[in-house]
């Protein structure tokens, strides 16, 4: 058993800051790439950032220059600090984590429940 579990969302002006935490917990081998996707109100799921176990990180280019990305591989954590935000960014994020439950298992996609990011202008 894995669980994925986000917490840090909330209620925030426009122009303020948030900081996401995600950890994986369980049956964990390894984990590969970590990272953050959001789902606005009649949108599709969406990549907001995601990072790889060594540190190279990808951001959606609504993103770019506001949100970071970062993980501590020895706690299974992945973190999104939030600055600037946009009522845009109002949406609810998912944390994904690919992983290997077993040496002998190909690696799978586990998500959290998600965590509700609202802005307001």
């Amino acid at each position: 058993q894995v669980e994925v579990v986000e917490s840090g969302g909330g209620l925030v002006q426009a122009g303020g800051s948030l900081r996401l935490s995600c950890a994986a917990s369980g049956r964990i081998f390894r984990i590969n790439a970590m990272g953050w996707y959001r789902q606005a109100p009649g949108k599709e799921r969406e990549l907001v950032a995601a990072i790889t176990r060594g540190g190279t990180t990808n951001y959606a280019d609504s993103v770019k220059g506001r949100f970071t990305i970062s993980r501590d591989n020895a706690k299974n954590t992945v973190y999104l600090q939030m600055n600037s935000l946009k009522p845009e960014d109002t949406a609810v994020y998912y944390c994904n984590a690919n992983l290997y439950t077993s040496t002998l298992l190909m690696p799978k996609d586990y998500w959290g429940q998600g965590t509700q990011v609202t802005v307001s202008s």
